[in-house]
């Protein structure tokens, strides 16, 4: 299609018109000229396609559809090829449906672990995270079906999720938060972006040019159009002079006028709204389902079903395996304990809530195990212990070998809309996993939910298995780890807390009224934890296996680099233990030289590795500039500090096992810019100053601070070096003059 050719055969009023949905989910048409309507669904971990009698707010019943592992599970596998997988299954069921854009990947950052929408993101830390959308990103589009990277940025919270300004420095906003959007739009460039509720510093999202446009258009060099979250809107003109194509869901025709009186009066270019709708016409030209799609994925809900199973139980974690209680023998004498083996929590709550077309509780499959029993303990829809269910538990505990405990966090506890006042289980369950594990010395907790929890009863049971919101088949791939038929090799995308006050944003969240700070700047997650050395439940990247894995031979190319070289890494991997097996190696970039305050490590690579029995393998990473960069806000750019680097291979961030250091220099060298406010010990490095420095302490026979036998001289070293150059003199027994500093300036 000629796209301009339409645009120029189009009235204002048309144009404008396309700029806003036509009803909740759908974009509008203009027949005349062709153009026709494509429709857009929630996702992301599935489609959340609505009826043709859904209620104005999207919410009412949805059509059937395969109910995968959520974000939270999903980036536990570190797998980019299953997420992948996963996309395009999600894709071929929008397009039975006549679905062009999915909604997600949801790439926000997990600041706390209280955001009640954890579940659908992917992890606390930015590399992770756009790897993770960047895979799902490439699935879904490779079968010509749009996605949408959401919610752009800052989205961390739901309490006053539609006001709320979060205020963020430029280098925490850069490193952290912008950076787990910038590689899934550089590597994957997703069809739309849909920019935030929130306000950031200040400015609401979908009006904020400096994000829309000068970042995500002008640096990272995105080509789709951005779509508002869905009643985002708080000015349209503006936003669409920021660079917001397409508010949805549709404003009936309210903006649409306002955009045309704008022009109209001269206050926003046409040229503006002609670029938008060019914007809005290739993606809508780009992402018609076709018959041709059609016929090439055709729907078959049994195989995603099998699919989702198969992924769920990539992304369950192990988190502990005391006298390796697990996997479970098929003759043991088991107790199946809690509500959630026969109820399964598999998704969250909210926009993204799928309607699975089949559900697969754990109860099903209690024929593994012809010897076991089950007993509800609790009720799910209550806090409350309920003493019957209790003691008929603990019965049936004393009378098993061992005991798998279900629990988790209920829907009321945790969803869209509202953020966790705590970290803690219903206290009901809490109680039922000290008293059965009181009465049960082989006791397995297995764990559905969203976000970290407290374990309060850690010491007291010898294994817990994190299931997350593992999908409609999360049943099914519990009893495929508990069984051993899969060795469990998931890992934690975010780091367990021994208890919420410990979060470096807890003192800050969720704000005041109408702002939160991010105070914690760049540590968030571990990068807090490490540097304050407060001791975690579980690490960033921990998980354990059936079987055991050596690390050995780790080689750098090269022991010194500039920072417009390619490093690469290898390092050996071998499975020592009796079982197939897989290990999710990870490289993490520790500067240990630096004069910036940052991190003790980051994960810059990682790699998941099949392994049989005495097999091994070598691996090898790539590591770029970014990869030992920081952002400087006074420059506005990454910069590379020189110094030593250690690379570091862990199977977690707390477990590294090898580790070797390459010294690193930046290919232009960086001269931080002097001033009469430098200190002295910085000027100094500018030969010219320290010419002008020396020359003045010539003039003073015997300044203090250079007299060794003098015991204050280290006291008046310091104090010199720390002085701004303006105050330098002083040491040297006169005050420097304006007329020097001027001199020495120029």
């Amino acid at each position: 299609m000629d796209i301009q050719q339409i645009i120029s055969e189009m009235t204002l009023e048309e144009k404008a018109s396309l700029c806003s949905g036509a009803s909740f989910w759908d974009t509008v048409a203009v027949e005349r000229l062709d153009v026709s309507s494509i429709t857009v669904a929630d996702g992301p971990h599935g489609l959340r396609r609505q009826r043709d009698d859904a209620d104005h707010l999207g919410i009412a019943q949805s059509v059937p559809a395969t109910c995968f592992p959520t974000g939270c599970a999903t980036a536990c596998s570190f797998d980019e090829e299953l997420l992948a997988e996963m996309g395009k299954a999600i894709a071929a069921e929008c397009i039975a449906e006549d679905v062009s854009i999915v909604l997600g990947p949801g790439a926000n950052i997990k600041r706390s672990p209280l955001c009640g929408r954890n579940f659908e993101y992917f992890s606390e830390d930015p590399y992770l995270s756009t790897k993770m959308a960047a895979a799902h990103i490439k699935g879904v589009q490779s079968t010509g079906v749009g996605t949408s990277l959401k919610h752009y940025v800052a989205n961390n919270q739901e309490t006053l999720r539609l006001c709320i300004s979060a205020e963020v420095d430029e280098r925490t906003l850069r490193e952290i938060y912008l950076a787990s959007f910038e590689g899934a739009v550089k590597e994957a460039q997703p069809t739309t972006v849909m920019c935030a509720y929130n306000k950031v510093n200040g400015e609401y999202a979908s009006e904020n040019e400096y994000l829309l446009t000068q970042i995500l258009r002008d640096e990272w060099g995105f080509n789709g159009f951005v779509v508002s979250d869905w009643g985002a809107v708080n000015d349209r003109v503006k936003g669409l002079a920021a660079g917001l194509e397409l508010e949805m869901p549709t404003s009936d025709g309210v903006n649409d006028a306002l955009i045309v009186e704008a022009v109209n009066a001269g206050k926003l270019d046409e040229s503006v709204l002609d670029q938008a709708v060019a914007r809005l016409l290739k993606v809508i030209f780009d992402t018609q389902i076709t018959a041709a799609q059609k016929a090439k994925y055709p729907l078959d809900l049994d195989k995603h079903d099998e699919k989702a199973r198969q992924i769920a139980t990539e992304c369950a974690v192990l988190l502990k395996n005391e006298d390796a209680l697990l996997p479970i023998a098929s003759n043991k004498k088991v107790a199946f304990i809690g509500e959630f083996f026969e109820k399964p929590r598999y998704q969250g709550g909210g926009s993204s809530h799928i309607n699975p077309y089949k559900i697969t509780p754990a109860k099903a499959f209690i024929s593994m195990f012809p010897n076991a029993a089950y007993a509800q303990g609790f009720s799910i829809d209550e806090d409350k212990t309920d003493e019957k269910l209790l003691a008929s538990a603990i019965e049936l505990a004393q009378n098993s070998d061992l005991c798998v405990i279900f629990a988790g966090l209920p829907d009321r506890h945790e969803s869209e809309g509202f953020d966790r006042k705590h970290m803690r289980l219903p206290d009901n369950q809490n109680q039922l996993i000290e008293e059965i594990s009181q009465a049960q010395p082989n006791c397995v907790v297995v764990l559905h939910n969203g976000s970290p929890v407290e374990m309060p009863w850690i010491h007291s049971v010898k294994s817990v298995l994190e299931a997350y919101l593992g999908g409609q088949a999360t049943g099914a791939a519990v009893m495929d780890v508990l069984g051993g038929t899969v060795n469990p090799s998931g890992k934690l995308a975010e780091t367990f807390p021994l208890r919420l006050e410990d979060n470096p944003s807890y003192i800050n969240f969720p704000g005041d009224r109408d702002k939160v700070e991010y105070r914690e700047g760049v540590f968030v997650g571990y990068r807090y934890y490490e540097k304050k050395e407060i001791p975690v439940l579980f690490s960033f990247g921990h998980g354990l296996s059936y079987t055991s894995f050596e690390y050995s031979e780790l080689t750098v190319d090269r022991a010194e680099a500039l920072d417009t070289d390619c490093v690469t890494v290898a390092v050996n991997i071998k499975n020592t233990g009796s079982r197939a097996g897989k290990e999710i190696m990870q490289l993490y970039v520790a500067p240990k030289s630096n004069t910036v305050v940052r991190p003790l490590k980051e994960l810059k690579g990682f790699k998941k590795v099949t392994l049989n029995p005495g097999e091994e393998k070598t691996v090898t990473f790539s590591l770029d500039k970014r990869s030992f960069a920081f952002y400087d806000a006074d420059l506005k750019d990454w910069r590379v500090e020189s110094g030593i680097y250690g690379i570091l291979i862990g199977a977690s961030s707390q477990d590294i096992r090898l580790e070797k250091d390459i010294t690193v220099n930046p290919a232009i060298p960086y001269k931080r810019p002097i001033t009469v406010n430098s200190p002295v010990a910085e000027a100094m490095a500018h030969p010219k100053v320290a010419a002008f420095l020396n020359k003045l302490r010539e003039s003073v026979p015997n300044p203090p601070h250079l007299d060794e036998n003098n015991p204050m001289a280290d006291m008046f070293a310091a104090m010199a070096n720390e002085l701004p150059l303006r105050s330098s003199a002083m040491f040297f027994g006169r005050m420097i003059t304006q007329a020097d500093l001027d001199e020495v300036m120029k």
